[in-house]
């Protein structure tokens, strides 16, 4: 992407004798505001690492981030703010119905696009001469998880409830790619307004066809009360979710349960890195890229009592309790 002829002569837009201008447009305001602003704050400290070990060929990286709230039309505004100011590359964009806006734009202008929160299958086919993936798609995370839930746990319905916008329709035709591999589909899927919780008539829908697992998409700002509304129902599946959900605001945001505790249920969170098979009942741990994170009481040694978070410990993500929701 980066000649060094075009650095010398200074024909490179961003890139001078001594930075290299990166932009980002992201969630940082807005309800899902939690996965734009961590992303920024993890570049920023790659960021300020490489640039204290003397930068990239001696420039140093600079990031410009700007907010698009995760809202569609307010991607050309924020877009054109970046390309005014001469970014080298753009990156750490922030889901599907944005950065499917911000994908034209960008290869129109030739900007490099580096390093996308969405698995959204155009990113991946046809290839993008000007876009550089870093993480899975959402149909190699949904065959992974559909895998895991058909082969390891033997569970044959499966429902979908998913929010009507581009985001959604990835990851339910990636579900129905899996189950089509199974020879099955899901066996009900309702749609909900996308960045609401207005998910009663989904819930009705799916519930109905009486489901073993129940693949929930959303960010954790409308997952997180989705699942709490299928929980005060006494509706308590298996639910899968995919990457994008953000885990740790996913359990912040439903909450801890206060009493009681049913000792069948459980979640199952998706990390969507890399499939490395089928869950096992005597697996202890879940290492960085398993495909899925599953913690049900009594079943994995893995588990921790008190109902807390995924929690990184040195090389080894280890799943915990995940009954702790209302």
């Amino acid at each position: 992407m980066l000649s060094i002829g075009s650095i010398a002569s200074g024909q490179t837009p961003g890139v001078t004798k001594t930075e290299i201008l990166i932009g980002s447009c992201s969630a940082l305001e807005g309800p899902s505001h939690a996965l734009g602003t961590q992303q920024i704050k993890g570049a920023q400290a790659y960021f300020d690492l490489l640039n204290d070990e003397g930068g990239v060929g001696g420039r140093k990286l600079k990031l410009l981030a700007y907010d698009d709230s995760y809202d569609p039309a307010k991607a050309e505004t924020c877009f054109n703010r970046l390309k005014s100011q001469n970014v080298f590359a753009m990156g750490l964009l922030v889901g599907t119905p944005t950065v499917l806006k911000y994908l034209p734009m960008a290869e129109e202008a030739k900007i490099p696009v580096v390093g996308l929160f969405t698995g959204a299958q155009t990113l991946y086919t046809p290839m993008r001469h000007w876009v550089v993936n870093v993480r899975a798609s959402y149909a190699v995370e949904t065959n992974a998880q559909i895998r895991g839930l058909w082969d390891g746990l033997g569970y044959r319905k499966i429902g979908v409830i998913y929010p009507d916008d581009s985001f959604g329709e990835a990851v339910l035709t990636g579900v129905r790619s899996a189950l089509k591999g199974k020879g099955a589909e899901p066996v009900a899927a309702g749609s909900y307004q996308r960045q609401t919780s207005n998910a009663e008539s989904a819930i009705t829908t799916v519930r109905a066809a009486n489901p073993e697992a129940v693949v929930l998409v959303g960010p954790a700002n409308t997952a997180a009360p989705i699942l709490k509304k299928m929980h005060a129902q006494g509706w308590k599946p298996l639910v899968v979710t995919v990457s994008f959900v953000g885990t740790d605001e996913l359990i912040l945001e439903a909450g801890r349960r206060r009493s009681g505790g049913d000792a069948g249920d459980a979640t199952l969170l998706h990390d969507g890195v890399q499939d490395r098979g089928p869950l096992q009942e005597d697996d202890d741990e879940i290492l960085p890229g398993r495909a899925a994170w599953l913690c049900e009481p009594g079943r994995f040694r893995g588990c921790d009592g008190d109902g807390g978070r995924p929690e990184a410990r040195g090389e080894r993500t280890y799943a915990r309790k995940s009954d702790s929701w209302d």
